[in-house]
């Protein structure tokens, strides 16, 4: 089912001395920074996957100024830490012009202040809170949706699934807590009883305390938001303590393919909130792009599952190339300028940025599309609502 969202530390003369060759290659170099290792391992590995197909269709096509391009990828190992050490890195050492990244919202904020630093823009292909676009940092663009826009998308579908009593249990970072505050308050407003909010940890694999308080609430739905690696666990691990509560789970993480292969019968009769359905591609607003994403994947021999995923870090490279494209050099000042007249037909739909935060410092922010689907007897499914 389509929602629509709208509805609902270098020294001056050290940086110029290396400024010059930094731009004098014959390829174009952009950054990228990605959970390879660590908690959201999967998913990270996934939008790699995605922006390397994006790197190898866009040098088939003659590259971006008559130059390739050249992704360099590295590993946060879903630390915040580890994270702005890669930034730095990008821009430092390797002199990239601009960065994608970094998965995670808790990443992505901690990766935030050194971009602005070094004054070079970040396309940001994840990351839901909305901290990241609110927060008076011009060098960060958005393609995926924030927690507010994907519970406004949701609100329609309320009534629609009968909700009376909602119970919520979400990772305890910044991308859980976005959500959980963004979909209750939006429950809220349509009459929806909140029940017990438990949240946690990234790393944790037993959820039983936590499950065994939601059943005893009462809720007849349960929002759910995580890594698809704990959603896996969750939905095992609430069959086994017969949890009727109906399991929905948010923030466009979740790879129901991915879901179905690892929880087996227990994936059965969840709905999950995606920003991309592989599944019927024909109702996207990119049709075309989404079948040539889809194509090559599977060409490839990628994880099915990971399709989800991957399409975000392909249409953040096209949104790189395309700012590249348009300022006429591969500069981070005149990338960052391009990147506020850029329109890229992607398979987020038609990816283009308005302006969040405070007046002067604004970030920008992409609205793309939001879907909602159900597994049922080991099949994803469009749900009749």
């Amino acid at each position: 089912m389509h929602i629509d969202p709208r509805k609902a530390a270098l020294s001056v003369l050290a940086a110029g001395l290396m400024a010059a060759p930094a731009f004098a290659q014959d390829t174009i170099k952009i950054g990228v920074t990605q959970p390879l290792t660590g908690a959201f391992a999967a998913s990270g590995n996934y939008v790699a996957q995605g922006a390397k197909i994006a790197e190898d269709e866009i040098n088939a096509k003659g590259g971006v100024l008559g130059k390739k391009i050249q992704l360099v990828i590295e590993d946060n190992k879903s630390n915040p830490t580890e994270a702005v050490a890669t930034v730095e890195k990008l821009i430092v050492r390797d002199k990239v012009p601009a960065i994608m990244g970094a998965w995670s919202s808790t990443l992505t904020l901690a990766v935030m202040p050194k971009v602005m630093e070094y004054k070079v823009p970040l396309v940001v292909e994840t990351s839901s809170s909305g901290k990241i676009t609110t927060a008076g940092n011009p060098y960060v663009f958005r393609i995926a949706p924030t927690s507010d826009m994907e519970a406004v998308a949701f609100t329609p579908l309320i009534d629609k699934l009968n909700i009376k009593k909602a119970a919520f249990l979400n990772t305890n970072n910044d991308f859980g807590i976005g959500s959980a505050k963004a979909y209750s308050e939006a429950l809220k407003k349509k009459g929806v009883e909140i029940g017990v909010m438990e949240t946690m940890d990234p790393k944790a694999t037993d959820f039983s305390a936590q499950l065994t308080s939601i059943k005893a609430s009462g809720a007849d739905t349960l929002f759910v938001t995580t890594a698809v690696e704990q959603i896996t666990l969750v939905l095992k691990q609430a069959k086994e303590l017969q949890l009727d509560a109906r399991i929905i789970t948010t923030g466009g993480s979740n790879s129901p393919d991915q879901l179905i292969a690892q929880a087996g019968s227990a994936a059965d009769g969840s709905y999950h909130v995606v920003f991309f359905p592989p599944w019927f591609p024909d109702v996207v607003k990119n049709p075309e792009a989404a079948k040539s994403y889809m194509t090559e994947w599977k060409k490839r021999g990628h994880e099915p599952g990971g399709m989800t995923e991957g399409f975000r870090g392909y249409d953040g490279i096209y949104t790189i190339a395309e700012a590249i494209k348009v300022a006429g050099k591969a500069e981070p000042a005149a990338i960052k300028d391009a990147l506020w007249k850029v329109t890229v037909h992607g398979v987020y739909g038609d990816i283009k940025f308005t302006q969040q935060g405070p007046k002067g410092k604004e970030s920008g922010q992409n609205v793309p599309s939001v879907y909602l689907v159900k597994i049922e007897d080991g099949k994803v499914v469009n749900p009749e609502l």
